[in-house]
């Protein structure tokens, strides 16, 4: 199940503090901006609500940690789940099976360095021709970063290698873009 929440900014922090785990406070509260604080909290509720809502689970959730930093719950390690979060929004997916997912912000413009280096020529050739290069491209690297966390490996150094095909999927919400990848 998908649960997004595009009005982070919205989220109190002192009230979200006291409703999280010890180990998701102390991880939130290290963050020197209220803005990350807010987005930290946000999307470790959703997950909370995530939890509660499909598997009845109250409980805040403790993590434990694969070898490359993919996330999972200590005490239920049979549920999978992901977060992403940018600015004014939060994304949580839990699922029975591996998951990833990515929710970005569409940005005013296109930075062509980074195109070089997330694209391969083939879909840089696509970011190029499309009506609006800056969405078509955050679709991509939304699919491809959804992959990288569903795999467990990580941001990976060869990103024009990273599939963004069928598996994943993507949905427009105004100005942010999100993808999951795969969900069963």
């Amino acid at each position: 199940m998908i649960y997004l929440n595009t009005h982070t900014e919205d989220l109190e922090i002192e009230a979200a503090l006291a409703k999280v785990s010890v180990q998701r406070r102390e991880y939130a509260l290290k963050y020197v901006r209220d803005c990350d604080r807010r987005l930290s909290l946000a999307v470790y509720l959703l997950l909370m609500e995530a939890l509660g809502k499909e598997y009845g689970i109250m409980e805040p959730p403790v993590f434990d940690f694969c070898p490359h930093g993919k996330p999972f719950l200590k005490d239920y390690p049979h549920i999978h789940f992901n977060l992403s979060h940018c600015p004014g929004a939060a994304l949580c997916v839990v699922a029975d099976s591996p998951v990833g997912c990515d929710v970005e912000a569409v940005p005013p413009f296109l930075d062509m360095d980074l195109c070089r280096y997330v694209c391969s020529d083939e879909e840089l050739a696509s970011v190029l021709s499309a009506p609006n290069p800056q969405i078509a491209f955050t679709c991509l690297w939304t699919q491809k970063e959804a992959w990288l966390k569903y795999t467990g490996e990580g941001l990976s150094n060869d990103f024009k290698s990273i599939p963004a095909d069928a598996e994943s999927f993507i949905v427009q919400n105004g100005a942010l873009v999100y993808s999951v990848s795969p969900l069963r």
